[in-house]
């Protein structure tokens, strides 16, 4: 098994960590494994066969991964600020970057053998919700919800973050995932309250970003309305962006929202920019999280209102095609692949 691409699915409500093998257009889940209560986010070390998996009220749990069974073993806890919105590690596994979204904070962590140092002092940001790191390492995207910005640290080699420049989201917007494309020339961002894929150039240099095109991400017969910090999403009716994601060769972008439970179809133009969405997927039930495999051939999603996962082929036209459909658990909110 240990040749399958292997999926990780995190189960909120039940604490677990169920594993997934892709092969031939199915989805088999191989394992189950305890982890933590809230458990969510999580970052995965393959050469290391290291998973870091944030759990609440407040840490970060590290597991081996087992690539023959699938199953995750705990080796070690360390507390955290708060409750991790986000985890990712740098390229070379030797640290781990968390934000913090109701504390407001990020941070980093040195990594020893799979083991958490001490934090690197902790940046402030209102409602931070994702980072992401360069594969250089020299430059971290902190991106927060409550400034409507994505700001860019400078990682030192001891760990340190040094503030550089923040670039604005549209006001109200509520940035909230970012990534970067292969060749980290722009940064995608989806925003929860606007529902809009917002695309940054980004100058490979200095790692600054400048705000270059945006479009929607909602399905306009869904019907919904622009949303805005504290409100009920479902009881109101209105726009609930959560995750994004792009094909590798750089054709195609994906975002969910939960309200409608669907996923987006948006093609990206010759230069990166994203062009009006094409299809609008229903999937599972409040889709908080969902993954493109590294072949780039299917879709993974899982909804926060739904115990199962759905397994899609990518047709030549971005759209998605289900294949397979297995039990995970309840909550299910993240999906990452070995």
């Amino acid at each position: 098994m240990s040749s399958s691409v292997l999926a990780l699915v995190t189960n909120a409500q039940d604490g677990t960590v169920s594993t997934f093998r892709i092969a031939e257009g199915r989805l088999e889940r191989v394992a189950v494994s305890p982890v933590g209560p809230g458990c969510s986010t999580l970052a995965i070390d393959a050469e290391r066969r290291l998973v870091y998996v944030g759990t609440k009220p407040g840490s970060v749990v590290t597991c081996t991964l087992d690539p023959d069974t699938g199953r995750l073993t705990t080796r070690g806890e360390t507390r955290a600020p708060g409750s991790p919105t986000y985890l990712a590690l740098t390229p070379h596994g030797d640290r781990l970057l968390g934000a913090f979204y109701h504390e407001g904070v990020g941070t980093c962590w040195s990594l020893d053998g799979g083991g958490l140092g001490e934090p690197a002092p902790v940046v402030s940001h209102a409602n931070l919700h994702s980072v992401a790191v360069t594969k250089d390492t020299r430059h971290v995207y902190f991106v927060s919800l409550g400034e409507d910005a994505v700001v860019r640290y400078d990682l030192g080699e001891d760990g340190s973050l040094t503030q550089g420049s923040a670039v604005a989201a549209p006001r109200g917007s509520g940035p909230r995932h970012i990534v970067l494309d292969s060749a980290e020339t722009a940064a995608y961002v989806v925003t929860e309250f606007s529902g809009e894929l917002l695309r940054y150039a980004r100058d490979t240099a200095t790692g600054e970003l400048s705000l270059t095109g945006r479009q929607s991400v909602v399905d306009p017969s869904a019907g919904l309305a622009h949303s805005r910090y504290g409100a009920d999403p479902r009881a109101e009716h209105l726009i609930w962006g959560a995750d994004v994601h792009l094909s590798a060769d750089g054709r195609w972008a994906w975002a969910s929202e939960r309200s409608a439970s669907t996923i987006a179809t948006l093609p990206l133009g010759l230069s990166g920019e994203p062009e009006p969405a094409t299809l609008f997927t229903p999937t599972e039930a409040q889709p908080r999280g969902f993954g493109v495999t590294p072949d780039g051939a299917h879709l993974l999603a899982v909804g926060e209102r739904s115990t199962t996962a759905t397994l899609y082929a990518i047709g030549a036209d971005g759209g998605l095609t289900a294949l397979d459909r297995q039990e995970t658990g309840k909550g299910a909110n993240w999906v990452r692949f070995v």
